[in-house]
Formats: structure tokens, sequence, C-alpha cells
């Protein structure tokens, strides 16, 4: 256990509530980006107007109170409290210490500036020292060769490829299942 380092904040960014008010016209913007829905998504992607983002929001922080086995945080920037993006702990089986984690940065702007890997610090450290998870999957397309660099930097192994289980640019591709256990994290 790491008593040293926060839990919600990093260098750059920390993990914090939804905001209800300001934060549904920032990510309907991010919807209207098909590249960011499909690197996340493996529905369709759809623009989504504030009112339907809200909703969304919502039904998150329900589904969040009345089944207690998920963990949605905004990503803010700490300099500005600027939104940035989203990290979740989700699927969590308390019985068996697993989850699921899913997170993603939303303007193009602030992709690939390093946020993603500092987000991904804190998501390991809440789920594995606060939640005290063993074991935590990750669902990855395989053109989403960013988040694949990202998680196997992090000890992520793939455990199971689908093969051409997604059709998307003309073509089929790979859905790729990865896994790491709290032992393998501690380690690196």
């Amino acid at each position: 256990m790491d008593f040293q380092h926060s839990l919600y904040e990093a260098e750059r960014i920390c993990l914090a509530p939804i905001d209800h008010e300001k934060d549904p016209e920032i990510v309907s913007r991010w919807t209207h980006d098909a590249e960011y829905l499909r690197m996340l998504e493996m529905e369709a992607a759809r623009p989504l107007s504030p009112a339907q983002v809200k909703k969304k929001l919502e039904s998150i922080e329900k589904e969040m109170d009345e089944h207690k086995n998920q963990f949605h945080f905004t990503v803010r920037m700490r300099s500005d409290d600027r939104l940035i993006g989203f990290a979740q702990v989700s699927w969590i089986e308390w019985t068996h210490g697993s989850g699921w984690i899913k997170m993603g940065i939303g303007a193009k702007e602030d992709r690939r500036c390093g946020y993603g890997t500092e987000v991904l610090g804190l998501l390991l450290r809440f789920a594995f020292d606060e939640l005290n998870l063993y074991r935590l999957s990750a669902l990855v397309p395989e053109y989403n060769e960013g988040a694949l660099r990202l998680l196997k930097k992090a000890n992520f192994t793939e455990e199971v490829r689908r093969r051409q289980a997604l059709q998307r640019f003309g073509r089929c591709w790979d859905l790729l299942n990865l896994g790491l256990l709290r032992d393998e994290w501690r380690s690196k």
C-alpha cells in the first residue's frame, strides 16, 4: 500500500466526480469526433446532444449507487480544472477480485500528451490498492495502437484475441482482451 502518493492526483491531472452542469457540453463535443468514439466503443459511433450526454451521465451515477460494482471518474487538469477525459473501473466481481478498466482522453489536442499514462497509473492504484482487486481486464480494438502500447507498457498481457470481431474502416479487425494481475503490477 502506497500512502506517499495521492489516490486521485498525478503530476498534471486528477480524477474527479462528474459535474452535471459543465461536463455534458464538453462530452457532447467529443461524441462528434468519430475517431474518438471508434477507439473506445464497439457500437456504432453517433453524436450526442448535451441533453443526451447529461442523461447518460446521470444513468452512470445511478448505476454506481445501485449496483456498487463500478467507479466512474472524470479526468481534469489540475492547473485549471478543465475536463479532458474519463476513467472507470467497472464490471467488478467482488467475489473474484476482478474488474474491467476503460479510459479516454476526449479532445484531439489533449491526446498523445502523456495524460493517458498518468490516468492509467491512478486507475491501477485505485483498483489494486483502494478496491483491493486482484485482476483487471481491458478490451481494445486491434487498431487502437496507442492504447495497446500504453497497456503493454503497464504490464498488461494479451489474453484473448477475438479474430475479426469488428468491422471498421472497410475491413475486419481483431478485438483484444488484455489482463493484469496485482502481483504483475506491483513487480513493475
